[in-house]
């Protein structure tokens, strides 16, 4: 399964970054975020996006 990954703004929320990865990223990604604070949407992707 893959997952679609925005990074949000820290002010308003909005997208600002937008990634396709495997489920196994996902956690790596979620930690890195974590340790700096980062805030992340996370949704199953669209079965045809790269």
């Amino acid at each position: 399964m893959r997952f679609e990954i925005m990074r949000l703004d820290d002010v308003d929320g909005t997208p600002v970054d937008t990634t396709v990865v495997d489920a196994a990223s996902v956690n790596r990604i979620v930690q890195q975020a974590a340790a700096i604070g980062q805030r992340l949407w996370i949704r199953p992707a669209d079965p045809t996006a790269s």
